[in-house]
């Protein structure tokens, strides 16, 4: 098996990977736990992670040194709250959800479907009234 060969982008994926194993350990996920008055608060939040890099060797003209190496990589984590552990003294625990804001637009149309259907319902329950009103007939 050969022996995996070190160079300036490995090394530099090394380091970025060993600074985000940093970030990620359980009490970022699992907070701090919050302690009032016979209730005990946990949070608990969800962490996704992104990460690339890349990187090049140039060639050489003769004579001038082999090392030319250009390259980079970059990390990021976002941190969002899911929900808190609620702990009572008497010894009740409850999961308490976090509601995030809709993320996307999709998101936004579902979340305001029901408001829509609602809208659309009375309207049409409206028009159907008056109807009624005008021809003294019984619509469905």
């Amino acid at each position: 098996m050969e022996q995996e060969k070190k160079n300036p982008l490995s090394e530099l994926m090394k380091t970025t990977m060993e600074h985000m194993k940093m970030m990620a350990d359980a009490n970022t996920i699992i907070g701090t736990p919050i302690h009032a008055e016979g209730v005990t608060l946990i949070p608990v939040s969800r962490m996704s992670f992104g990460m690339g890099g890349g990187g090049t060797e140039f060639s050489t003209k003769a004579g001038a040194p082999k090392e030319n190496f250009g390259g980079g990589s970059a990390a990021s984590a976002k941190l969002e709250p899911v929900a808190f552990l609620v702990v009572r003294a008497d010894g009740g625990v409850k999961l308490l959800p976090v509601a995030p804001p809709p993320a996307t637009t999709v998101d936004r149309v579902i979340e305001t479907v029901p408001e829509v259907v609602d809208k659309v319902t009375g309207f049409i329950e409206k028009q159907q009234e008056k109807k009624v009103q005008q021809t003294g007939d019984f619509v469905e």
